[in-house]
């Protein structure tokens, strides 16, 4: 068995009730190492072509890596994969807190589950033991209710809790899986997923800790992170992500009225300062993490009890409750982002869902006639509130916006869905492409829709940084060009943010630039554990591996270049602020795709993996599934 890993991977057929144990070998582990990497080869070898997601044959894996649990910062990270309910395509989310690293205690590298119970039950994995028991009672019960009745029913507080609420029952398709009550495998709708498949939790406890193979090397490197935390982190210990808030006010990029402005008057009302001196009440960490950038916040009076169980509102949050929704009433913001814990939603997708709805409505595109009766005004915190909670309950017009913006916009003609900012029907993040040039092409490539956790930004390579120069990234840009030399950034990068979610590592924690550890750090941290001879070049290729699988995976289900794409509003002038008139063209992302697809090996003309790439990888298996599948094209499928 290799250091920093059990050498198990429990196996759960949920439509028959059978548990069963994989013993993976080391050239395995040393593959894929963990996280989306490894879950990615079981959805691929599992799924058949054509699945839909939700359907029992859809395989939800949750893995962690060979560094999670460890006693050092930024690693109690998960990654969860699946066919997305949301895009139809590659589903991938990661989720952080104490669920992961008691996982690994649990005595288990992973979990791979399929199938669908025949009616509810909860996975109670143990000390290398694992039992399916009924979740009846469970059953339409938000997360924190799950959580306290779980560790009364099996008698122990310190049982770490994965879950779904009533959303993640009722198939809204960005419903999240949710731990803590307050930490989230938010993006891609993995939440209706487990939904499907009648499965309402996942409880874990354990002792259980691999063997390293230099421990002493790994104390070393981890007394140094605590030593330097308070210099290298102090703003993010202090405001956490909400301290973005006001720095994208002043630079233009901070989404207000669903990315129609860079501006939002109403900022300060919901930045991280505001929420310091009003309802914050303390902050919170992951298990070893002496960075402790989580908010929690309490408000006992008013419209808005705030229960601290549901932790607080981060930079996305805030943003795509309030200033994408034109929302400024910080109360009003932290309970809809409870809300979503409490039932189980990604804030993202449903914040920008009611945002486009609110646009909609001001182009007079949606009507009192097509929602009940409801004036969907922005400014309106009250009116988001009662959304998020119609949408996670299905009920009324909230039905409609449960499938996500860009199903719900084919109900409503072309007109609602020129007003969509979502990539492949993923809602984009609250980073602006017209601001951080290289976010357009990422966004647009990015295999499970636009995400803002999948490469470094613009600002980072303005000016020669040390450790992105460790990448052979030396000749820095301006921030709004995207020639050549910053694809080339993005890529790099890209694979880089693609092996720390492999490795199921903390991006704030660990990476290529601001963050307490460098990369470097990493190569000694994976030696420590391992004693595996680790290079740079070996991660990275690693990162690239597991960006080949995501794109494959997308390329068997028959998608492509063709859905590499930004929506319309990127290519609008914004109003107001530093970066008012600032748009992205269609043809400055098709000339950057073609650099891209050059760089990363693929075709061209399709923007798919070739064989001839994924053999360098070390994954020719990769390229059989899909020439197995186009023998089959009808079994691809889009929706």
């Amino acid at each position: 068995m290799p250091y920093g890993y059990h050498g198990k991977i429990l196996h759960v057929n949920l439509t028959t009730g059978s548990l069963t144990v994989e013993e993976p070998d080391e050239i395995f582990y040393r593959t894929y190492m963990g996280g989306s990497a490894m879950g990615l080869y079981y959805l691929l070898k599992n799924t058949p072509p054509g699945t839909d997601p939700l359907a029992p044959e859809n395989t939800l894996a949750l893995m962690d890596s060979v560094l999670t649990g460890l006693p050092i910062a930024g690693q109690s990270r998960m990654c969860a994969t699946a066919r997305s309910p949301l895009t139809n395509m590659v589903g991938d989310s990661q989720c952080g807190g104490f669920w992961p690293a008691e996982l690994k205690f649990s005595g288990f590298d992973g979990i791979v589950i399929w199938g669908r119970a025949e009616k509810p039950v909860y996975l109670w994995v143990h000390d290398g033991q694992a039992e399916l028991r009924d979740a009846a009672h469970l059953w339409g019960r938000v997360t924190h209710d799950v959580q306290r009745a779980l560790e009364d029913e099996l008698g122990d507080r310190r049982i770490q809790v994965l879950g779904i609420g009533p959303a993640g029952e009722n198939g809204v398709r960005f419903a999240a899986m949710m731990n803590m009550s307050n930490r989230a495998n938010g993006r891609t709708g993995m939440g209706a997923v487990m939904g499907s498949k009648n499965l309402k939790a996942i409880a874990v406890r354990g002792k259980q800790r691999p063997e390293v193979c230099d421990r002493e090397a790994l104390k070393a490197l981890a007394k140094w992170g605590a030593d330097n935390t308070e210099d290298v982190m102090g703003s993010m210990t202090l405001l956490g992500t909400t301290a973005l808030i006001r720095t994208q006010q002043g630079r233009g990029g901070l989404p207000g009225y669903n990315y129609d402005s860079g501006v939002f008057d109403g900022f300060e009302g919901i930045s991280g300062q505001t929420m310091r001196e009003t309802i914050l009440k303390e902050t919170d960490t992951c298990y070893a993490c002496t960075v402790r950038c989580k908010r929690v916040v309490e408000n006992k009076e008013g419209p808005y009890v705030l229960d601290p169980a549901y932790g607080g509102p981060e930079y996305e949050t805030l943003s795509m409750l309030g200033s994408y929704c034109g929302v400024s009433d910080l109360k009003a913001v932290a309970y809809a982002n409870q809300l979503c814990n409490m039932y189980g939603m990604d804030t993202m997708s449903c914040g920008a869902t009611i945002a486009w709805a609110m646009d909609c409505y001001a182009h007079g595109i949606i009507s009192e006639a097509d929602t009940g009766g409801l004036a969907l005004n922005y400014g309106d915190g009250e009116m988001v509130t009662r959304l998020v909670e119609m949408i996670a309950r299905r009920e009324g017009f909230g039905d409609v916006l449960a499938d996500g913006s860009a199903r719900a916009a084919r109900r409503f003609g072309l007109a609602a869905q020129d007003l969509l900012i979502t990539v492949k029907g993923s809602e984009m993040p609250a980073h602006m492409p017209q601001v951080k040039r290289s976010l357009a092409l990422i966004y647009a490539v990015n295999p499970f829709g636009a995400d803002h956790m999948s490469s470094e930004h613009d600002g980072s390579y303005t000016e020669y940084n040390a450790r992105i120069a460790e990448l052979g990234l030396i000749n820095p840009q301006p921030a709004r060009v995207l020639n050549a030399e910053k694809v080339r950034y993005a890529f790099y990068t890209q694979c880089t943010y693609s092996m720390l979610d492999t490795l199921d590592l903390c991006q704030f924690v660990w990476g290529p630039d601001w963050q307490l550890f460098s990369l470097s750090q990493l190569v000694d941290a994976m030696r420590a554990v391992t004693g595996w001879p680790v290079t740079l070049f070996e991660l990275q290729k690693l990162g690239e591996r597991r960006l080949n699988m995501l794109r494959a995976f997308n390329a068997r289900e028959g998608f492509g270049r063709d859905q590499d794409t930004i929506p319309k509003k990127l290519t609008r002038p914004l109003k107001g602020g530093s970066s008012d008139g600032l748009f992205v063209t269609i043809e400055e992302v098709e000339q950057a795709k073609d650099t891209y697809y050059g760089m990363a090996g693929w075709d061209v003309a399709t923007g798919m993996p070739v064989r001839a790439k994924l053999e360098e990888l070390g994954i020719g298996w990769v390229a059989d599934e899909l020439e197995a599948a186009r023998a089959v094209p009808e079994a691809a499928s889009g929706d």
